[in-house]
C-alpha cells in the first residue's frame, strides 16, 4: 500500500491523474466516460457545470493572490486603444492621438504607487489591471520600472490577446466571465483611478460607483483622470439635477490631471457616506 503523507487520510487527486495517465490501453479506458470528472475537459466545460466553472474562476485567482501575499491593490481602469507617445502617429483617431499623454500619466501613477508598495514590503496597494495594452500596458509598465509587482486579469476575447509583457507572470490571470473578473478586481481594492477609454472603462467605472453608492462595497478613494474628457462623456449634473442619483453622489469620486495630483488626493481623502436611497 502506497504511503500517505502524515495528516492526509486520502490520496492526492494531482497523484491520481498521474497514475490515470498509466492505465493499460483498452476500449473501456480510452472512453470519455472513463475519465476522472475532474480531469475531463469536456465534462468541465457542459453548460450544466457552469456552476462549477464561475466558483472556480473565482477561486483560482483568489487562493494564488493569497499564495502571493498580496493584502491590498489599486485599480487601474482605462482604454485599451489610448496609445504609448512612442505610437500615437498610428492611432486610429486624432483624438486618440491627442489622448497619448494619459499613457504616460498612467505609467507614472503606477510607478510611484508601485514605490511606494515596495518601500511597505510589497504587500499592500499591488498595481491591478486588465493585462492588456493601453492604459492598461501603462499601470504594469510603471510597476515594472518602480521594481515591484503587478497584476493582470486578462479576459478571453474573440480576437487574439495576450498579457502585456509587463504583467508578474506568477500575477497573470485569464477569464471567461466578465462577472468574476469584475468582482476580483475590487476585492483587495484600496483605490481606484479609471483614465479614458471606451464602453468596458464605462462598465467598470459605473459598476464600481454603484457599488460604493448602495453600500456593497465601502468607499474608497476613487479618481478620474482627465476632467474634460469624463465632462464631455458625462453629464454628471444632469444626472444629479434629474434626481436619478444624489447630489451626495457626486462626491464619490474627484477628477485629477497628474499621478501627483491623484496620490495627493488618495492621501487626504475623507470617505463620503453615499446618497440616502429614496423611491417613490
Amino acid at each position: 500500500m502506497t504511503d500517505l503523507p502524515r495528516g492526509h487520510p486520502f490520496r492526492d487527486s494531482g497523484e491520481d491523474v498521474v497514475v490515470a495517465r498509466r492505465t493499460p490501453d483498452t476500449p473501456q479506458t480510452r472512453n470519455p466516460a472513463y475519465r476522472l470528472a475532474f480531469a475531463d475537459p469536456d465534462f468541465l466545460t457542459r453548460r450544466e457545470t457552469r456552476p462549477v466553472r464561475l466558483q472556480l474562476e473565482l477561486l483560482k485567482p483568489e487562493l494564488e493572490l493569497d499564495d502571493h501575499g498580496i493584502v491590498s491593490t489599486v485599480v487601474m481602469f482605462g482604454g485599451a486603444r489610448i496609445p504609448a507617445p512612442d505610437r500615437a502617429e498610428h492611432a486610429r483617431t486624432e483624438t486618440l492621438k491627442g489622448l497619448a499623454p494619459v499613457y504616460e500619466e498612467a505609467r507614472r501613477f503606477a510607478r510611484l504607487v508601485t514605490e511606494r508598495s515596495v518601500a511597505g514590503g510589497g504587500r499592500e496597494n499591488v498595481i491591478v489591471t486588465g493585462g492588456g495594452p493601453g492604459v492598461m500596458e501603462a499601470g504594469n509598465l510603471g510597476a515594472h520600472e518602480a521594481g515591484g509587482r503587478s497584476i493582470g486579469l486578462n479576459i478571453v476575447l474573440p480576437h487574439e490577446q495576450a498579457p502585456n509583457p509587463y504583467v508578474t507572470p506568477d500575477l497573470s490571470f485569464n477569464f471567461h466571465y466578465f462577472a468574476i473578473r469584475k468582482m476580483h478586481f475590487l476585492m483587495r481594492a484600496s483605490a481606484v483611478a479609471v483614465f479614458p477609454g471606451g464602453f468596458g472603462t464605462l462598465d467598470e467605472l459605473f459598476e464600481s460607483l454603484t457599488l460604493i453608492q448602495t453600500g456593497r462595497m465601502a468607499p474608497v478613494p476613487f479618481v478620474l483622470f482627465g476632467e474634460a474628457f469624463w465632462r464631455r462623456i458625462v453629464n454628471w449634473e444632469a444626472l444629479s439635477d434629474a434626481g436619478t442619483i444624489g447630489p451626495r453622489d457626486l462626491e464619490l469620486f474627484r477628477f485629477v490631471e497628474t499621478a501627483d495630483e491623484a496620490l495627493a488626493v488618495i492621501d487626504g481623502w475623507t470617505p463620503v457616506v453615499p446618497e440616502p436611497r429614496q423611491t417613490p
